[in-house]
């Protein structure tokens, strides 16, 4: 399998999103703002109509597309506090609406479809180089800034008083977020980011006791259910961003079963 030079930047650009997604991932969930993920990788579509349109390549596109978003949903939320999933719903509407009509005249119908599902056999060399650059961008931030993104995941309010500057990380945080789901669309899929985004953390949820646990696991779990996803692909030609997260969904059941019948046994023993 990666004996093929397509597959090789499949799997590098593969582990390095299955790093950075689930750790944009624990933010958004334990902020409970995973939909934004979700409005984002839909919005993320746009972009790829305009860079198709334009003769540009389609990740550029989308990143710019998703930056704007980004901070788009996070000026409303600003704006209408009481209404915060309205900003969600807006920019995501947005980005549909601009996707369904670009993709009218985006020239190469398979090409524009390609970023639905995910596709291994598009990755470009300029396309890792560009990934390559986000990831690192994204690892030095996320880890630079970890106390605070950490503060401001659990109690944004409490995290004033500590002296968190607040604004400063929430921007650096949507910024991240923007860049990783707009990169991500290559190889997962617009339509399937938000759930590898979610489904990593949710299965490291179940088996972590902290904060930092979930942050280490998450990255573990999306490793193997990105590595499995693509290798299936491969093997039984199959769209990459469905076999992830059907993997991934696989997996949540799996570690959810061996939970409990761990919690079980140890139910069991302690009673004797």
């Amino acid at each position: 399998m990666l004996t093929h030079a397509f597959m090789q930047r499949a799997f590098i650009v593969g582990i390095m999103l299955s790093i950075i997604i689930p750790m944009i991932g624990v933010v958004m969930v334990n902020r409970k703002t995973s939909m934004i993920g979700d409005a984002l990788s839909h919005t993320a579509l746009a972009g790829v109509g305009f860079g198709l349109i334009l003769g540009l390549n389609p990740l550029y596109g989308s990143l710019v597309i998703c930056i704007l978003a980004a901070f788009a949903i996070e000026f409303i939320r600003k704006k209408f506090p009481q209404y915060g999933d309205m900003a969600t719903a807006i920019i995501m509407s947005t980005g549909l609406g601009l996707a369904a009509i670009l993709s009218d005249f985006a020239p190469g119908g398979s090409s524009f479809e390609s970023y639905l599902f995910g596709s291994i056999s598009t990755v470009s060399q300029a396309d890792v180089y560009m990934i390559s650059l986000v990831f690192i961008s994204v690892m030095i931030l996320s880890l630079f800034f970890y106390q605070g993104l950490l503060f401001i995941s659990i109690d944004p309010f409490m995290s004033k008083l500590a002296g968190v500057k607040v604004v400063l990380i929430n921007s650096i945080f949507t910024f991240l977020a923007a860049i990783t789901v707009a990169t991500s669309a290559k190889i997962v899929g617009a339509l399937m980011v938000s759930s590898l985004i979610v489904l990593p953390v949710t299965s490291s949820l179940i088996v972590s006791r902290s904060y930092k646990m979930t942050y280490i696991f998450s990255v573990i779990f999306g490793i193997i259910f990105v590595s499995c996803g693509i290798s299936i692909s491969y093997y039984f030609g199959l769209k990459p961003g469905g076999a992830i997260v059907l993997i991934a969904v696989v997996g949540l059941i799996i570690i959810s079963i061996l939970k409990y019948l761990i919690s079980k046994i140890i139910r069991i023993r302690t009673r004797r």
